[in-house]
């Protein structure tokens, strides 16, 4: 898909746009009712259907599957981070009228790094197509990982701090307790880090982690950046409103893992098809209307799945009670 440097412009400030009055709305601390999740939620997703309406347009219907396709699955991607999210949240007992403002900034965040890495990922592409060996063989090991960690229940564990985030601890220190939304406070004559900033650098250094994943992943579905970045970006834009719409049943889509790690395995070894199709190897590649309706479809069963088994174990825990 061509793309001028005019409609990259505009879709870049349409977005930053859109970010704003996201800031704006949510700049005054407040606990996020469930009520407004969902509202926010809905026009996100709504906003990204209509975007893809527009390529249909414009572009045809194979940007227009690319889209879906890498949006979907970036969607489904960021919901399994919000695993992550919810153990920092409570890892630094985040007041929930700060929450949302934690989310924002860390989505910002989010959006500048993966515009960085979708940069360098086409630029890489575009040098080395042997580098899709590199993106599939990395998917196929991440949806292995996935599935020991989904066996370990690692979402059940305590969030760690990296290495970065002891740096920053020690180096400025850090309050005993949160200021509002400040992030440095002067205690004793010395400029300190308050816990806000704090969780903030801890989403932000998680953010690079979890690009590693999604931008090879959406790679794999389409090569055009354009798509890629929008993608990533209407997946990344309504985080923070899912993160309290669905925050109650996080735990109960137990099987999340598992279908992630069936996604990433199949874009996988969607990759390495095409890197020997690449190289003059006649192998079949698999289409993008199938890589669609293959992602749809782990993903409703996984939810089906997992609610299943999260009812089942509810009832099982009344009749513990009960006896």
């Amino acid at each position: 898909m061509n793309v001028s440097s005019t409609v990259w412009l505009l879709t870049v400030a349409a977005l930053c746009l859109l970010v704003a009055v996201d800031f704006f709305i949510g700049r005054k601390p407040h606990e996020v009712s469930v009520r407004e999740a969902g509202i926010w939620t809905l026009v996100w997703i709504v906003l990204a259907c209509l975007f893809g309406v527009g390529l249909l347009y414009f572009g045809g219907s194979g940007p227009t599957g690319e889209f879906f396709a890498g949006y979907i699955t970036e969607k489904s991607l960021s919901v399994d981070n919000l695993f992550v999210f919810v153990l920092i949240m409570a890892k630094f007992a985040v007041p929930s009228q700060y929450q949302q403002r934690v989310l924002m900034i860390g989505v910002i965040m989010a959006l500048v790094l993966r515009a960085v890495f979708i940069a360098a990922g086409a630029a890489i592409i575009s040098a080395f197509s042997w580098v899709f060996y590199l993106f599939g063989a990395f998917l196929i090991w991440t949806a292995w990982k996935l599935v020991q960690d989904a066996r370990k229940e690692e979402h059940e564990e305590e969030y760690q701090e990296n290495k970065l985030l002891k740096a920053a601890e020690k180096r400025f220190g850090v309050a005993d307790r949160y200021h509002g939304t400040k992030l440095f406070i002067t205690e004793n004559g010395k400029r300190v880090m308050t816990p806000m900033l704090v969780v903030m650098l801890a989403i932000g250094s998680t953010d690079v982690l979890f690009a590693l994943d999604s931008i090879p992943a959406i790679y794999g579905l389409t090569q055009d950046p354009y798509i890629v970045f929008t993608a990533n970006a209407f997946a990344l834009m309504g985080l923070r409103q899912l993160y309290f719409l669905i925050g109650g049943l996080l735990k109960k889509l137990v099987h999340l893992s598992y279908g992630l790690s069936i996604i990433l395995g199949f874009i996988g070894v969607k990759l390495v098809l095409h890197a020997l199709h690449e190289s003059g190897v006649h192998v079949p590649e698999i289409s993008i209307p199938f890589s669609l309706g293959f992602i749809v479809l782990v993903l409703t069963v996984t939810t089906i799945t997992s609610l299943r088994v999260a009812k089942r174990q509810e009832r099982e825990g009344v009749e513990r009670q009960g006896v």
